[in-house]
């Protein structure tokens, strides 16, 4: 009788964000666009911003992969257009009511981790670094 294998996935990467002095801690999750972002890592980057949206451009070419244009606070996507990644708190200049929405679909990457109310502190051409946490 052959052995069972258990198949496991992979642990979430665990990942730090400074941004000028502003300093957030993410989990990518276990999608193939977070799996190829964690991969090239570290990254750095100037800031961007798009209402309560911060981006950044990263040089990684992915396929759009399940993604959706309407996110929720704390959510890390991948945008195929920038190609960028985004970090997203708020509205956007797109937002219809309450919703968060993208500019157009994004992979969803990964969730902040803890408080993040200081990215309203982020200004444009601040310097982003992306780099794991251990």
């Amino acid at each position: 009788m052959a052995a069972t294998k258990i198949q496991t996935l992979p642990a979430m990467t665990k990942i730090r964000i400074t941004m000028g002095a502003v300093t957030v801690k993410a989990k990518l999750n276990d999608t193939e666009s977070a799996q190829q972002i964690a991969k090239a890592l570290p990254l750095r980057a100037r800031a961007r911003t798009w209402g309560k949206e911060i981006y950044f451009d990263i040089s990684l070419s992915l396929p759009s992969e399940n993604a959706q244009d309407v996110v929720k606070a704390g959510d890390l996507g991948y945008w195929p257009e920038g190609p960028a990644l985004c970090i997203f708190f708020g509205a956007t200049p797109v937002s219809v009511g309450n919703e968060i929405r993208a500019a157009s679909p994004v992979n969803l990457i990964g969730r902040l981790v803890g408080e993040f109310d200081s990215l309203h502190e982020v200004r444009d051409d601040d310097i982003i670094m992306v780099s794991r946490d251990l």
